[in-house]
């Protein structure tokens, strides 16, 4: 069965690809994409340099409209990012039966509740997994040890988390650097392939 695996190309949703198909998944990997911007590119690369298959999941705009809308009330990101993910898993659940993603247990946003997941699999009758058992240190060890991972500021072209997308419309309702005052600078790792035996 098909498997997906909401993938930002980054080392955590990498490492959940890897982990689901040793263990005999079906493995898709599925780049939400609004239709504000091609935010997929980045993630399709990776995906392409591991050798997965990849797909991009057209969701409605208004989900990232109504995102954007509560992150500008707000101030701060994290109820929007964390709106949209919930939207985005719905919307997965209509296409796949076993759905994951590399939120890891540290992970503040995006994030679901407890509750949240139990409503998700039993409304949809789905499967979902992620990376909650994992820290970010463990995360990191695991991840250097397989991938050759790329670091490097986080920019609209070497990204496909939402935060993409999310930038994007923002800065449209808000002029050119309106995001960033509500989205600090951070650093990206991407996966840009597999780590060779030395």
């Amino acid at each position: 069965m098909k498997t997906c695996v909401l993938y930002s190309g980054g080392k955590d949703s990498s490492l959940m690809a890897v982990i689901l198909q040793n263990l005999g998944y079906q493995v898709e990997l599925v780049t939400v994409n609004f239709g504000k911007y091609p935010s997929w590119k980045p993630a399709a690369e990776s995906a392409e340099n591991l050798g997965f298959q990849h797909r991009i999941l057209e969701t409605s705009e208004k989900i990232l409209q109504d995102a954007v809308e509560m992150i500008l009330e707000d101030g701060y990101p994290n109820n929007g990012l964390n709106h949209l993910h919930h939207q985005v898993l719905l919307h997965a659940a209509s296409n796949y039966h076993i759905i994951a993603d590399g939120i890891r247990r540290d992970d503040r946003v995006p994030k679901l509740n407890i509750n949240q997941i139990r409503s998700l699999e039993d409304s949809k009758n789905v499967e979902y997994m992620n990376l909650a058992g994992f820290g970010h240190k463990t995360i990191d060890d695991l991840s250097r040890k397989i991938f050759k991972i790329k670091k490097e500021l986080t920019t609209i072209d070497n990204n496909s988390d939402y935060e993409i997308e999310i930038r994007y419309l923002i800065d449209e309702l808000g002029g050119d650097g309106t995001s960033s005052h509500i989205f600090p600078e951070h650093i990206q790792s991407r996966v840009i392939g597999w780590r060779e035996n030395e």
